[in-house]
């Protein structure tokens, strides 16, 4: 991955180049940012350009243009281009599938490139699950990977460079793993480089924080990423949920939860990710005078609907959406974490 290829990142591809250009490389470092805006892909672009032996720079650049990037031609390029460098190694979440009941990273290397390759690195940890296959499982980073992260990191680089440690979504570290390589964070052997891409850094150890140098990485787009008839099967989803909430059709209600419990857990954080970030441009129209960007397909919908979402009520709406995000990434009873929500935003609404 060159930074020519992350598009909307030219401000922070800038900085990172210009880091390891002077020589300032921190050997661990956390790279604080949405998937979906690039964070994981600025990390494989860093570590491209760090190995890069032909590293290009462009005296004339303006701002919004780059000022450096790698060749993408060298031996050591074209193998990161494909992901195969001897001296990367990606750690992320997995879980049990089949007969493997002590998964670790190691074991899913080739679906894990082939999920970067077809997302273009910027694939979401849903969209990770659904690739592999675990969507009703919560995947986790686990002591295996800090064993297996240990030993990697004790032998000399294969080809004389950095070797480089990816951890993805390291928040979902469990404290066990998070433990173990603080070792590899405080006494790094030389040309070793440990990013750790997160979204969540409050989930992270203050411990594991303390010892990174934080690059937080902009978000380029507040629109979440999902298939275009998926959503269109939301916004009317919830133009009905909304309904019912403001009336408080029990028996209808009911119907819907039921619906809604039939998902797959992803597809139930996916559409309350979805709702929230409704609640909020609703809030942001009707507060701020922004323009709306999300069409819930109903005209009516549109022109009223933002007016229920005020000062007096946003707050607690978002605690509510996030309250159920965690329970169903807990694996709470999905009915009676969906019904408690609605409850939640039926009160709210009539605070407006």
């Amino acid at each position: 991955m060159q930074f020519k290829d992350i598009i909307g990142q030219e401000v922070m591809a800038n900085s990172l180049t210009e880091i390891i250009d002077s020589g300032r490389i921190s050997h661990a470092q956390l790279f604080l940012g949405d998937t979906v805006s690039g964070s994981l892909a600025l990390a494989i672009a860093y570590a491209q350009y760090l190995g890069c032996t032909n590293r290009q720079h462009f005296h004339n650049h303006e701002h919004g243009e780059l000022r450096a990037d790698s060749c993408g031609s060298c031996p050591s390029c074209l193998k990161y281009q494909q992901l195969s460098h001897s001296d990367l190694h990606f750690y992320f979440p997995t879980a049990a599938i089949g007969n493997n009941n002590k998964p670790q990273s190691s074991d899913f290397e080739a679906e894990f490139r082939d999920f970067l390759n077809n997302y273009n690195q910027r694939g979401s940890l849903d969209q990770w699950y659904d690739f592999v296959g675990i969507e009703n499982k919560q995947g986790m980073i686990r002591e295996l990977d800090a064993d297996n992260m240990g030993h990697i990191l004790s032998l000399k680089s294969y080809e004389g460079n950095y070797k480089v440690v990816i951890i993805w979504m390291a928040e979902k570290l469990n404290v066990f793993a998070a433990n173990k390589i603080l070792k590899n964070l405080e006494e790094p052997d030389p040309r070793t480089l440990i990013i750790l891409v997160s979204e969540q850094s409050e989930k992270l150890l203050s411990t594991i924080i303390s010892r990174t140098q934080l690059v937080k990485v902009p978000s380029i787009s507040n629109k979440i990423h999902i298939p275009t008839e998926v959503e269109q099967r939301f916004a009317n989803s919830y133009v009905v949920w909304m309904r019912q909430l403001f009336k408080l059709n029990m028996l209808s209600l009911s119907s819907w939860v039921d619906e809604m419990a039939a998902l797959k857990r992803e597809q139930q954080k996916q559409f309350l990710s979805y709702a929230l970030q409704a609640i909020r441009e609703c809030f942001l129209r009707n507060n701020a005078g922004l323009p709306q960007n999300m069409d819930f397909g109903d005209e009516k919908f549109n022109a009223s609907f933002p007016t229920m979402i005020t000062e007096r009520n946003i707050e607690r709406l978002d605690k509510a959406f996030n309250d159920a995000i965690f329970s169903i990434e807990r694996n709470a009873y999905s009915k009676i974490t969906f019904m408690e929500l609605s409850f939640n935003i039926s009160k709210a609404l009539k605070k407006r």
